[in-house]
This record gives C-alpha cells, structure tokens and sequence, in this order.
C-alpha cells in the first residue's frame, strides 16, 4: 500500500511507514495512492464481521504484509460486538461502545496496536495523541503493557467528564497523561507542533494514534460494512448514515467504505455548536470559530485535522461535497434529542443524540437511516442523568476506575514546556 502526503505529494510512503510515522512533513495527512473496490458486495455483507472484516482490511494490505498478518492483526483487535438497535420505525443506532473502554474509538486503537505490534519488530516507539474524550482511554487500553511503547496522552484539562478522565489517566506504567490548561484544539496543535520539530519527532521515535494515523482509519472501515449487513436484512433500500463529528476520522472512514463500494445512500456530518463543516458546506468559507465547550465535549472541535482527507475522497470519486449534508445541532436540541429516544425506548448519549437529532431532520419519507452509537450513556453519566432525571448504573468497566487517583501531570498550553516533560519522562 502506498500513501502520499496531502501537503507534498512527493512525500511517498508504504503503510508500515505511514503508521510509524503518524504525520507527513508540514502536518501534512497521509493518503493512499488508490482506493481498492471490492467484488461480490453481497457476498461480503453475508460474512460474520471479523471474517469479513478480514477481506476489507486484505484489501489495503495483504499485499505488503500479507494476508496472515492481516487475519492476525484482526483477530486480536475485534473481538467485541457492534449490534444494530432499532431506535425508531426509521432510525437504528449502531452500538460502537461494547468493547473495552465504551467507545467507538476501541476499534481504531486496537486495530493500530496490533499493527504496530507486529510492525515495530521490538523498536521503540513513542506515541503522542491528543483526546477530546474516548481517544485517550481507548489508546491507552490498547497500548496499555506492550513491550517497547510508551504512550503520552494530552486532554484540555477540565474539559472531560471525570469517568473519561480515570480511564486512561490512573493506568501509569508505560501510559504517561497530561491535563493541558486549554481546550481540545490547543492540545492537538501541541501534538502537531512535537512532530514538526525534529528533536522530539526523531530524537524520541514519535508517533500519533490520533485519527489522523491511517491505520484507525482503516480499522474504523470495517463497522460501516456491519451496519449495512445487519442493515439489509430487515430492509431493501440503501441507509442514510449520520456521524457524529469532531475531528472527522469517522466520517473519514465512511467515504472510504462507501468507495470501496458500499451501498450508502448519502452521509451526514452532524456536529455540536463547534460548527465549522456545516457552515463551510453551506457557504464555502472556511472560517473557525472558537471552540465552544458542550455536554458532547468529543466533538468540541472547531478545526478538525481529518477534513483535507474528506476533501481529498471527494475528489478522487469524483463526488461532490454537496454529496454531504453538515448540520450543527444546539445544546438545546441535543437535550430534546435524548429525550425524544428515550421517550421511544431507547437510552442514548449527547453525541449519538445529535446524530439521531440531525438525520431526522434530514430523512426523507421513504428514507431509513442508522446514527451511531460512539459512547456508552453512562460515559456520561452525569449529563444522561440531568436530563432524563435518572439513576444510570455503572458497567463494570467505569465502576472499577472510580475509586482509583488521577495520576496526570499539569502544564500550560506551551510547546517549550512540553517538550522538557516529554524528554524527562520519555529518555530513560
């Protein structure tokens, strides 16, 4: 598999490259020289998911790492259901919070350190990624106790809820956190500042496990075939599918799904009040505000690193991003959001809310769509419990980190003081 960078075209690299490195030079996204299409959709679709998810993944890297890698690699990352709920008569939610940490982003972080495990060959690495919320608890899972790895995890202090905090930050040995004292863009532009500067990125092996590394990308492929399979059997038509947005590696790996050949009909970009996308799909103008805290605080992003990745997909399908309908749902409708599914029967969360919210406003009358489901409610216990006026118990997998203590570090939102705790933590 070969990928070239966004930013310089010239910078070509293979998948083993792409994912040690994380980032190309100038910030610059890796993107894969060719989409692969995929033969017998149906066919497919008729697989269990981690059979199938087999030939989906083959797909991009048989090639270079050869099938039984990719069937290994798979095995040991998927190993969690993603149930399709009926939420209404019109819409389902894909479940993506059954697996270790509660999140979607569970599939992305395994599939990443698997490969990563099986690609350093004992070289050391050194992971730096930024969390909004799930990332941080579901990379820190994944790479939690792996030989030669260390993972250094930066989130806007304050700015999460206390349970996402616990799980990733109270595991210390090889994961190191870091409560920044500013919001989610701040940590990420420090994460892409590291990587510019040749000291930390060469002199400690930097890599990212943000969205922004192909190999969660292609992880994350693989449930959009799920959710259509458990889709079409009970119906004909092809779904509309909303995707809560943040950082926009979801929808990212939905426009590759879809050009590898599945059926679904259109995308939604459903986002919080950080509004960027939809303004720009409406307008034209690009234009970031400030980031607005909300009770969906995973997608408080007001300048997602994914998007010339979108654009790039578009491009090469020759597809029009008016393909692609963005909508910004206020803290007012996400509350009427989870209300209206929990007066339906369904228990959900802010983020799966405001997809649900926004693909009702969308669906036409024969139309039937799926939201996905990026979080387990009691994720959110305290926000869930406001608004529906309920007591939600924890799983098993929150209860276990209440009582534990945060371990994290504190630093202001500067790259010089950064940089002095990662070389005093990282060099031993």
């Amino acid at each position: 598999m070969e990928l070239y960078n966004l930013k310089h075209p010239s910078q070509v690299v293979s998948f083993t490259q792409a994912v040690k490195l994380g980032l190309g030079k100038d910030r610059g996204l890796f993107f894969p020289k060719n989409i692969p299409t995929l033969d017998d959709i149906d066919g497919l679709l008729a697989l269990p998911f981690v059979e199938r998810s087999k030939k989906v993944i083959g797909a991009w890297l048989a090639e270079e790492l050869g099938q039984d890698t990719v069937d290994r690699i798979v095995e040991r990352a998927f190993n969690f259901d993603l149930p399709l709920v009926q939420a209404d008569k019109d819409l389902y939610s894909l479940e993506l919070f059954h697996g270790p940490t509660l999140a979607f982003k569970d599939f992305g972080a395994r599939f990443m350190a698997q490969c990563l495990n099986e690609l350093a060959k004992g070289e050391k690495i050194n992971i730096l990624t930024a969390t909004s919320g799930d990332t941080g608890a579901a990379v820190a899972d994944a790479f939690y106790g792996l030989d030669n790895i260390n993972v250094v995890v930066l989130y806007p202090k304050g700015k999460i809820s206390v349970l996402q905090e616990k799980m990733f930050t109270t595991l210390g040995d090889n994961i190191h956190t870091v409560a920044v004292s500013a919001d989610f863009d701040a940590c990420q532009t420090l994460v892409k500042q590291s990587f510019e500067d040749s000291d930390i990125r060469d002199g400690l092996h930097l890599n990212s496990a943000n969205s922004i590394n192909i190999s969660r990308l292609l992880a994350q492929i693989c449930y959009y075939f799920e959710a259509v399979a458990q889709f079409k059997k009970s119906n004909n038509s092809d779904p509309v599918i909303a995707v809560p947005s943040g950082n926009f590696g979801n929808l990212t790996a939905g426009l590759f799904a879809k050009a590898m050949g599945l059926p679904i009909k259109r995308f939604i970009a459903a986002t919080n009040s950080n509004d960027t996308v939809p303004r720009y799909l409406d307008n034209g103008e690009w234009s970031p505000q400030l980031t607005v805290a909300t009770m969906s605080n995973a997608m408080d992003v007001a300048e997602p690193s994914n998007w010339p990745r979108v654009e790039a997909i578009v491009k090469v399908m020759n597809w029009s991003l008016t393909d692609i309908k963005g909508i910004g749902v206020s803290e007012a409708d996400t509350v009427d959001s989870v209300k209206a599914l929990h007066a339906g029967g369904y228990l959900s969360e802010p983020h799966a809310a405001i997809a649900a919210f926004a693909l009702k406003q969308t669906l036409l009358a024969d139309e039937k769509g799926i939201f996905l489901g990026t979080a387990h409610p009691a994720k959110f216990n305290e926000v869930v419990e406001q608004i529906l006026a309920v007591d939600l118990p924890l799983p098993p997998e929150l209860a276990a980190v209440v009582p534990k203590t945060i371990l994290s570090a504190n630093l202001a939102a500067d790259f010089e003081a950064l940089k002095r705790h990662l070389f005093t933590i990282l060099v031993k």
